[in-house]
């Protein structure tokens, strides 16, 4: 399969510049249909990125005989749903993260793709990342020493649409899993444990401090690395300012960075490094690169569904889901 075809469901706001772009820029990869609910909208879509096919029903872009793969980049209520249609269709897919709305949909998801010998990715790609690539390479070479424990503190005052009380489905328990933490503490813990392994036990609190939503908007978390290291985790969405920073401590040394802003990633350790490594302009371009290439098998791609599923796992127990 040189080139590998993608269908795509839903054209919002990830995927006109994040993700779009880079699945018919790609080297081997085209972009072919795209799907949306609203035929204004998807039409609108498909005519500004060049995209020959459009639909409005699910069913009928998944079994398009032109398209080899789907890319469902919609809301995690939607995800179990529409993967288990794409591998019926005997497709391989890449859902959005998080991967669903509990770690039971998400187990499901994985079973049914690994049975049917389809490939099933999560758009986790801070894997793929070059700055969190530099991160694992000094990890691996030991330039910190043992590594003792992590930190993360993320947060963000409430916007204006929180404050107004105005529909966001990324605050909606019933469509993303829970608020702010599962739509992006997910991408953090996801990352930490491609950098350190397995998170093997874990204990959170939750709280709605303001109430501005029905979901958390405050989190905090402890955990424990296969390896021995220690987490923790403060995620609050109703705070003073914006701050996101990561500490991981060593025996002899320590490295910094942030998960979302582009700051530069520092190691505090046998020498001081500073270095500004930039995003490309469609930030899941590795991402999407990773997963044509494991469809080929020419690579293993590391953002997988057993591996999506643990970062589930994880959520599943700082919230209390079920």
């Amino acid at each position: 399969m040189n080139v590998v075809r993608w269908g795509m469901i839903g054209c919002g706001s990830v995927a006109e510049r994040k993700s779009g772009p880079a699945f018919y820029k790609a080297p081997g990869s085209a972009l072919v249909a795209v799907m949306g609910r609203r035929l204004d909208a998807v039409t609108d879509y498909a005519t500004r990125h060049g995209i020959g096919r459009v639909y409005t029903d699910v069913d009928s872009l998944i079994n398009d005989p032109q398209v080899d793969a789907v890319y469902i980049a919609t809301p995690p209520d939607s995800h179990h749903a529409y993967a288990l249609k794409v591998a019926a269709a005997g497709k391989h897919c890449c859902v959005e993260k998080p991967m669903a709305l509990n770690a039971g949909q998400s187990r499901e998801m994985q079973q049914v793709f690994a049975d049917a010998g389809l490939h099933l990715f999560v758009s986790y790609y801070r894997r793929s990342l070059p700055r969190f690539q530099q991160v694992r390479q000094w990890l691996e070479a030991g330039r910190i020493g043992e590594v003792r424990h992590l930190t993360w503190t993320l947060t963000k005052a409430p916007s204006p649409a929180d404050l107004d009380g105005s529909s966001n489905w990324r605050t909606d328990p019933a469509i993303a899993g829970g608020g702010y933490f599962a739509d992006l503490a997910s991408h953090g813990l996801d990352l930490f444990q491609y950098l350190l392994g397995d998170i093997v036990e874990v204990a959170g609190f939750t709280a709605r401090q303001a109430g501005l939503y029905a979901a958390e908007d405050a989190v905090s978390a402890s955990w424990r690395f296969a390896g021995g290291a220690l987490g923790m985790g403060c995620w609050n969405f109703v705070a003073d300012r914006r701050e996101d920073r990561v500490e991981i401590i060593g025996s002899a040394g320590r490295i910094s960075f942030s998960v979302f802003d582009e700051y530069p990633v520092q190691l505090h350790g046998d020498e001081q490094i500073s270095l500004e490594i930039a995003h490309h302009e469609h930030i899941q371009w590795h991402h999407v690169l990773g997963m044509n290439a494991h469809i080929r098998g020419e690579v293993q791609h590391p953002a997988v569904a057993e591996q999506a599923l643990k970062t589930d796992s994880v959520m599943d127990r700082i919230l209390k889901r079920h």
